[in-house]
């Protein structure tokens, strides 16, 4: 990581404005100059806006903690800011939708003094493609300090729209496992519209405002702080943070804020502008922090088969789980998953000569395990194996000596912030123990897999696995996933579990069998669990089969070509030479695209598949990178492009 900085002296004038007025409003801009933060305080309340070329994104929105019960919202002033930062970062990782990305931003910090002494700072950083902020209390002592309410709210103007996800109460759902991001989304909906459970809205939160669009997230939770979300009313269109509910935390442990001083809180991110920038912006991981010191070169993200989406706990049992490392050899792909019951379906012993078995392959094992205690009614094992730091070092060494590859936790408790310590202690025994991590029934990302390499994944959404429990979800399933390039599989990885071109033995399918082999080019995991099984792949065409072969799941680089949310979305992500373009349809009549394709290559090879008539699942034709191509996006169809020397 190459990091410097570059101080800019303030304006006289600027330092004159603090001893002046009622309203004293300062402004910081991006590199480009096109966004501007004004922070300012308004008889002695805190508030920042957002403008775009001169043009309100964010209306006067507040600042503010309640700190050790003392309310930091009002009665305050601004006592100094800080000069300008100019802020230059170069980092790399190792998956995602990019892999060497540079950050540049304008940093400012502005000092707040409550009447009663009480002091802390709120540092801006805005970048091109959107704002960052969050608080930090100086001082250093061991004593434990609370914030028991956080005032930061995004203030959207009238005629606003968002696209949501509301959070799901806690202690709800299937065995009390609620929340776990896994609902529908509300589609272009007026701001201001209640969530439908006390719980609010979940991140990331999409907003169009005039023409700028604007996705509101968090990154950076390092376990002094809860993970946070929107509240459940935004009355004119006003959004405010809010806490877990009660339940969330690990049993003894906080729900909401404690630390000793220095306390920083989360960063507040908000990405604005067209769809392309919001869908290519990097935020998520530009404001997490960096990689914690270890060696990566273990760390191999991949393709993995999975038995359970399609086939359920009956196949956790060993010779379906042959086959199943059978076809991940057979399709290059890296790893293999074995889902709940392993412990008691198979055993330890037979495990090991599955192991055995898949390393003569060259595929890794993956094994599932059941994250909790008693925060929930689960029952499947193996359970509470990882609640301590003891328990996990002697799980963990006894599966890495075995010559396992990584794990998949499940059934987490909710965003409390001694949940969060939960998450991050269970990365970093993993790490120490050489072992991947994917998580499910799970919070948000926020970042940390650019914090801890070792993070592949987490679902974090409503996935294949819903398609396949009820009709409804199949129903809906084009609609919500054309959502999710805008929303939830910006900034963080996604454990979709994409792909059944095949039948579905629970539902019927709605999609094409080419909106399914879209979807994990379009859906970026650091291992990527294709849903569809062995049996479902011999059906598949030799052609398409190999163009499955070759999608790669650390991209190097992505295009956003077209799209809306909730409608149809066109996304281009470059491995090396080789372009994949693809592209699906969430609305039940077909669309005529023309796509400008003008960045690829002339001298790459291309091929275009959709689908196909009659009998013929698919159908196949050569393609030339050159102009404008048009094409028919059938309806919930789908289409994959691939260019190539």
């Amino acid at each position: 990581m190459n990091r410097t900085t570059t101080q800019f002296l303030l304006p006289i004038l600027l330092v004159l404005i603090l001893t002046g007025c009622n309203k004293k409003q300062l402004g910081l801009t991006s590199p480009a100059g096109e966004l501007t933060v004004n922070v300012f305080v308004v008889d002695g309340n805190p508030a920042y806006s957002i403008l775009k070329d001169n043009i309100v994104v964010l209306d006067t929105s507040k600042l503010g903690l309640t700190f050790d019960g003392v309310d930091l919202s009002k009665d305050l002033t601004i006592t100094s800011i800080s000069s300008i930062v100019a802020v230059n970062d170069e980092y790399e990782m190792l998956h995602g939708k990019q892999r060497v990305i540079s950050y540049q931003a304008n940093e400012q910090v502005f000092s707040f003094q409550h009447k009663s002494g009480l002091e802390y700072t709120v540092t801006f950083r805005v970048s091109d493609d959107g704002v960052g902020f969050r608080y930090t209390i100086q001082g250093e002592d061991d004593d434990i300090h609370h914030i028991t309410e956080e005032f930061t709210s995004f203030n959207f103007l009238d005629n606003s729209r968002a696209w949501l996800q509301y959070m799901a109460n806690a202690k709800t759902g299937f065995a009390r496992t609620n929340p776990s991001y896994e609902e529908n989304y509300s589609i272009d909906i007026e701001v201001g519209t209640p969530a439908p459970d006390t719980a609010g809205w979940v991140f990331p939160a999409l907003f169009k405002t005039g023409e700028n669009w604007v996705l509101i997230s968090e990154s950076g939770l390092d376990g002094s702080y809860p993970g946070t979300k929107l509240h459940q009313y935004s009355n004119g269109g006003n959004y405010k943070i809010d806490f877990p509910q009660w339940g969330e935390q690990f049993p003894g442990g906080a729900l909401n804020p404690e630390s000793t001083l220095p306390w920083s809180t989360p960063w507040r991110i908000i990405a604005i502008g067209d769809l392309e920038t919001i869908t290519e912006s990097t935020l998520g991981t530009d404001l997490a922090e960096p990689a914690v010191e270890m060696d990566t070169d273990w760390i191999k993200p991949g393709r993995s088969s999975w038995s359970w989406v399609k086939l359920g706990d009956n196949a956790t049992v060993y010779d379906v789980q042959v086959r199943f490392i059978d076809y991940a050899a057979d399709m290059g792909w890296e790893y293999v998953l074995v889902d709940a019951y392993w412990d008691r379906n198979i055993g330890y012993d037979k495990m090991q000569e599955l192991i055995d078995y898949a390393a003569i392959k060259e595929v890794g094992i993956l094994l599932w395990y059941n994250s909790s205690g008693s925060w929930n009614d689960t029952e499947m094992t193996p359970k509470s194996a990882l609640l301590t730091h003891e328990g996990r070092v002697k799980e963990f060494s006894r599966i890495h000596t075995m010559g396992v590859k990584g794990i998949k936790v499940d059934f987490f408790a909710g965003d409390g912030q001694s949940m969060i310590q939960y998450y991050l202690d269970i990365f970093k025994d993993a790490a120490d123990h050489k072992l991947l991590m994917n998580t499910h029934g799970t919070t948000l990302p926020r970042g940390w897999h650019r914090t801890y390499p070792n993070l592949m994944t987490m679902e974090s959404i409503k996935g294949f696995e819903f398609i396949t429990f009820f009709q409804g979800n199949a129903d809906q399933a084009a609609k919500h996933s054309t959502m999710l390039p805008f929303t939830r599989n910006v900034f963080s990885p996604m454990d979709f579990t994409p792909m059944s071109p095949t039948s579905i033995r629970t539902v019927e399918r709605k999609t094409t069998p080419a909106f399914e082999i879209a979807t994990p080019v379009l859906f970026t995991s650091g291992i990527q669990h294709y849903a569809e099984t062995d049996e479902g792949m011999e059906q598949i065409p030799d052609y398409v089969q190999n163009f499955i072969k070759k999608i790669p799941v650390d991209w190097d680089e992505m295009e956003f070509i077209d799209g809306y949310p909730g409608k149809f979305v066109v996304i281009a992500r470059r491995d090396g030479n080789t372009w994949f373009v693809a592209g699906i349809n969430g609305e039940n009549e077909s669309k005529k695209l023309t796509l400008d394709l003008s960045f690829i290559p002339k001298t790459l090879s291309g091929t275009f598949i959709t689908d196909g008539t009659g009998s013929e699942m698919f159908a196949q034709r050569p393609i030339n990178p050159s102009g404008n191509i048009s094409i028919i996006l059938e309806a919930n169809g789908g289409f994959v492009m691939l260019f190539e020397e």
